[in-house]
């Protein structure tokens, strides 16, 4: 049966003076447009309370018990990566059955809100060990060094958010290539005009290690910079993704074509002082490498 809407104060406070008034239940539900049976709930209730405002509902009962809440709310205090459907079986277990929003609802009215964990590669003893050693290597290198360093990077963004379209644009049948990168430093004509002596730097994705790529840059006489693998913080080109994505998503692209064309202007507002400030501090990205022991690092 579908929710009545409440009456209003005043509506019964009507009711109660045509009572004291003298009039029956039936001529005053007629005279209020009102059900009768409302009209007498409404003047019983006043009678035993002296009152028409309406008490505060107690509500279902809690399906889980004040222990077990205590129990839930332990685990993900010291385990904060704890999923509701982790929680859900721990509760099964000890005899409670409740859903994923009941336990969720619960974490709440306890002050505590879920989230999305932070994506951090999995690092194995010899990636710590690679990212270690290239801190150490070039952690005294001069701030010029790093401004002669060509960085390059994919990224992905979406419309609407996480898991919805998504499109890549490039042309067909065309691979991510270091030849792409050369019209923009090349000496005397390119885009950044780096001169002589600079530096590729690209990550360990099969598409760059392959031997095609390696005989290509190897031909050309590129130097590639050797690169730790599973190491993003080490990129100086993710805080600008983030940036980009930033800005992107303030414009909220209402479509695919709106989404190409935002993404092109918004690259181009950023400012070349934030890269600039990017590549000077970039000590304090090996700084911070070295003190967490070649783990990664939020920068």
């Amino acid at each position: 049966m579908a929710k009545t809407k409440e009456l209003s104060k005043d509506t019964r406070d009507k009711i109660v003076h045509l009572h004291k008034a003298g009039k029956g239940y039936g001529k005053i539900a007629k005279q209020l447009g009102e059900k009768r049976s409302t009209v007498g709930a409404i003047i019983r209730k006043w009678k035993k309370l002296n009152m028409t405002v309406n008490l505060p509902r107690t509500g279902a009962p809690c399906k889980i018990s004040p222990r077990r809440v205590s129990m839930i709310l332990r685990k993900v205090r010291n385990q904060p990566r704890t999923t509701r459907e982790e929680l859900v079986n721990d509760l099964k277990r000890a005899g409670t059955t409740v859903s994923k929003v009941t336990v969720g609802n619960t974490l709440r009215h306890h002050g505590l809100k879920s989230c999305m964990a932070r994506k951090v590669p999995l690092l194995k003893p010899a990636h710590v060990k690679a990212r270690l050693k290239f801190a150490n290597d070039h952690l005294d290198d001069p701030e010029e060094s790093w401004e002669k360093v060509m960085w390059s990077d994919e990224t992905k963004i979406e419309l609407f958010g996480h898991n919805s379209t998504n499109r890549v644009w490039r042309k067909k049948n065309d691979e991510h290539h270091p030849k792409n990168t050369i019209p923009t430093v090349k000496h005397g004509g390119g885009t950044l005009k780096m001169g002589r002596g600079w530096v590729f730097q690209h990550d360990n994705d099969p598409k760059h290690t392959a031997r095609i790529t390696k005989e290509w840059l190897c031909k050309k006489h590129i130097k590639v910079l050797a690169w730790p693998s599973q190491s993003p913080d080490l990129n100086p080109i993710e805080n600008l993704w983030r940036e980009l994505k930033l800005r992107v998503s303030q414009r909220q692209p209402r479509n695919l074509t709106d989404l190409e064309k935002i993404c092109v202007e918004e690259w181009a507002k950023i400012p070349p002082a934030v890269c600039a400030n990017l590549v000077k501090n970039y000590r304090k990205r090996l700084t911070s490498v070295i003190a967490n022991k070649g783990y990664c690092t939020k920068y």
